[in-house]
């Protein structure tokens, strides 16, 4: 197996969830953290936690739907401790609706931050990657990239740019190692941004049986802990008892 010790690792969405389970998972295993988010109080409390038990974490005010704030994202976690060896494009929303409720400003809000969030992230890394030939991308998506729902369909379709994006990426860098993490249904704060009623109920019931955040943050440390000539392109955690 390869190692995570020593390796730069930026994290998006990093203030809850996954991001935060992410985190705490890939310092404990020895990674060198610097996360992002705009809620800059959890971030701070995240850091403290990590640093407080013998890791190595910063932060910074992050809104991944602003290029040039990504880019200072890349540059604030070079200048704390090198260049990013693995980037977790971990940022996403899910106001689930309708289609026919036209709520046209929150597909805007799912379009700029779960697929340009991800392009911003990905053209922050890839020329210094590309410069070093070494570097890994992590792209999480959901599995809705792969099933479509009633409610579901902008937010499907989001994630499913989010696979092919990353596919085609792999396809053109053999030099690099490109992860699609596909989390089933995870008790998270995804989702609690719903403004429909009936999906937000309909989320509520698939939430019966979901994952902690822990589990897909141990399947993203598999990906990065793979020897360099091994790339895990995807990966799909769902709950045993889902049928989602």
């Amino acid at each position: 197996m390869g190692t995570i010790k020593g390796k730069v690792i930026a994290v998006t969405g990093a203030s809850s969830g996954i991001g935060e389970a992410a985190a705490e998972l890939l310092a404990e295993r020895g990674g060198r953290i610097v996360v992002g988010a705009r809620r800059t109080d959890r971030l701070e409390k995240l850091v403290a936690t990590i640093n407080s038990r013998g890791g190595e974490a910063r932060y910074r005010s992050l809104d991944v739907t602003r290029r040039e704030d990504m880019a200072a994202f890349v540059e604030f976690a070079k200048a704390e401790f090198g260049p990013v060896d693995v980037l977790i494009n971990n940022a996403g929303v899910m106001p689930l609706s309708q289609m026919t409720a036209l709520k046209v400003d929150e597909w805007d809000r799912m379009i700029d931050v779960n697929i340009r969030g991800v392009l911003y992230g990905i053209a922050a890394v890839l020329p210094d990657m590309k410069t070093r030939s070494s570097g890994q991308i992590i792209n999480v998506a959901s599995i809705a990239a792969h099933l479509v729902a009633p409610t579901s369909a902008v937010y499907s379709g989001t994630k499913h740019a989010v696979w092919a994006i990353s596919e085609g990426l792999r396809q053109e860098n053999p030099d690099l190692r490109v992860t699609i993490i596909s989390p089933g249904v995870v008790a998270t704060e995804l989702g609690d941004d719903i403004s429909d009623d009936g999906a937000r109920q309909m989320l509520g019931e698939l939430r019966n049986a979901s994952l902690k955040p822990d589990a897909i943050a141990r399947a993203i440390a598999y990906a990065i802990e793979q020897p360099d000539d091994v790339e895990v392109n995807e990966i799909i955690v769902r709950p045993t008892a889902s049928a989602f």
